[in-house]
């Protein structure tokens, strides 16, 4: 119970992607090692990284990291090995089921755009996997990256050029993309391009289709790691869980507003319906 038998200090940031970013962070989760917190908790990879770097002995729940044994931070799933366990979300595992989404509102597509941040280990598996599922669907796949807002108008001015008919916004770890949620919808609205992201939240606030683990369940289960924990177990020995609860949220505010079709059958799949 918060307030008798348990105290959470809370460090919020709004970061992006640059070194000044990382170093506050970093500064962040030093102030909480300092204050001997018996675990930190931490959502997105920059934040996770960060944490990491200083944590010491003090236990990390990751509770949306794209790919642990990628970034480093564990030696595997089944026996994190370190000081870290928590969830992961899939990001280069469901880039292709959000590409055979797209294709399902947009047959005749040819050109797709997909949206990456960093040049880094899970964007790069992003994008390997994206062009192995375009590949195999007919589809060209043009890459561009962001990793600020003025880079963000930039990726949709080339997508324009390069006569994209839609665009995936995978789940890359990167803070920008959560941040700005509300201008890559406006962005793509403006630009008349179809998205299929990965976080839920983007749907929520104006994109199109969102297909992607359920972010409140993570939270949520986040308490189990913690409760191991505290109670004696070490996190390097607890398994670091993948999502088994998937959300497909559909706006058709939006889909009116670029005249597309959302087929029956996929909204009657759908966990939500943004009206």
């Amino acid at each position: 119970m918060e307030g008798r038998n348990l105290v959470v200090e809370y460090r919020w940031t709004n970061v992006g992607n640059n070194m000044k970013d990382e170093a506050t962070l970093v500064a962040s989760a030093r102030e909480l090692v300092a204050r001997n917190v018996d675990v930190i908790t931490a959502s997105i990879d920059p934040a996770i990284i960060a944490a990491s770097k200083v944590a010491g002995n003090v236990p990390i729940v990751m509770l949306n990291v794209s790919d642990p044994v990628e970034l480093g931070l564990a030696e595997s799933l089944s026996r994190p090995g370190r000081n870290v366990t928590g969830m992961t979300r899939l990001s280069p595992e469901l880039i292709g089921k959000n590409l055979q989404i797209l294709l399902d509102v947009l047959p005749a597509a040819k050109r797709v755009g997909l949206l990456v941040g960093a040049p880094n280990g899970i964007n790069r598996a992003i994008v390997r996997n994206g062009q192995q599922a375009a590949q195999a669907r007919g589809v060209q796949l043009q890459v561009v990256e962001a990793r600020s807002v003025p880079e963000l108008e930039a990726a949709f001015s080339a997508l324009k050029r390069g006569r994209a008919e839609g665009m995936l916004v995978g789940n890359t770890g990167d803070g920008v993309f959560f941040t700005q949620r509300e201008r890559i919808a406006e962005l793509a609205l403006a630009n008349q391009l179809p998205t299929v992201f990965g976080n839920s939240e983007n749907a929520e606030v104006g994109g199109l289709i969102a297909y992607s683990p359920s972010a409140t369940t993570h939270y949520r289960h986040a308490a189990t790691f913690i409760d191991k924990i505290l109670k004696g177990t070490k996190a390097g020995e607890i398994p670091i869980e993948q999502p088994t609860k998937f959300e497909l949220v559909v706006n058709l505010k939006t889909a009116k507003a670029m005249k597309i079709t959302v087929p029956q059958w996929l909204l009657l799949q759908a966990d939500r319906v943004i009206e």
